[in-house]
């Protein structure tokens, strides 16, 4: 597989003229993402009412642009082709090849998100990013860690604590993340009734954003054997979802004789509520 940079090169948070737009990214999401917030979210955008295509989906990530990724600057749409071609190169299983296709589709929430929720094109920190636990101690894993302090949850003996509000060993699963757009997609697909994505590609969904688990080690206490094949599954997808990044330009509508009679496969031809 072909990248532009070394891996050693991805991820660089302080890499001079990005870094102010991405800190602040993450200034905000790290002060505003507290777990009334993320329940409010949940009720609030988990309605499943509104009717669209996964092509039409595709196409309106032409227009959005990921301000919390430091390696890409590309519509999102090119990023999801890049992991779906770099997948279907190794010869991955054609779900997989979906997955890395469509793993972002959930920040399509920006259609109907607002710059109060953090959830559209402007205001994005209810959208993109590493996600972290709500309803517990922030750990020093998380991207610009300084900004752990802003979350007013850390003052409140409810969930600043390392269990919060959660019981040991009680599994990823029933863990609250930070809102955003794999939570988002997640709960679509959940709830679509046609879907038939392997438990692992809907892992892979996610939990793609949850770094400081799945490489930063953090979280030990509510983790289960169940935990360990995620966090394989997960970093066996992440080399598709990081190191594809690259200029590399794709055309989305040639990209479709081959993608969507895959997509038709394992969420059938009709739309998808969101």
């Amino acid at each position: 597989m072909e990248t532009v940079k070394a891996e050693k090169e991805f991820r660089n948070y302080n890499q001079g003229e990005i870094t102010a737009a991405v800190r602040e990214h993450y200034r905000k999401m790290r002060s505003r993402q507290t777990y009334d917030y993320v329940r409010r979210m949940k009720q609030k955008y988990l309605s499943f009412d509104k009717p669209m295509y996964l092509w039409d989906a595709m196409e309106k990530l032409n227009a959005l642009i990921d301000v919390s990724d430091p390696d890409l600057n590309l519509p999102n749409v090119q990023h999801l082709l890049q992991s779906a071609e770099a997948i279907r190169e190794d010869g991955r299983p054609d779900w997989m090849q979906l997955v890395g296709l469509i793993h972002d589709l959930g920040k399509a929430m920006y259609l109907w998100g607002s710059d109060e929720d953090g959830t559209s094109q402007a205001e994005q920190w209810g959208l993109v990013g590493d996600v972290f636990v709500v309803g517990c101690a922030l750990p020093d894993t998380c991207v610009y860690p300084e900004f752990n302090a802003l979350n007013p949850d850390m003052k409140d003996e409810r969930y600043n604590s390392t269990l919060g509000v959660y019981e040991p060993a009680c599994g990823l699963d029933k863990l609250e993340l930070a809102w955003g757009h794999d939570e988002y997609l997640y709960q679509v697909l959940a709830n679509h009734p046609d879907n038939k994505i392997p438990e692992a590609g809907m892992v892979m969904i996610r939990y793609h954003s949850f770094y400081p688990w799945h490489t930063g080690g953090s979280y030990d206490a509510f983790l289960t054997k169940k935990d360990e094949q995620y966090r394989e599954w997960i970093l066996d997808f992440n080399r598709y979802d990081l190191y594809t990044k690259s200029p590399k330009l794709y055309d989305l509508e040639a990209a479709k004789d081959y993608y969507l009679p895959i997509a038709e496969k394992y969420l059938g031809a009709g739309p998808i509520m969101w």
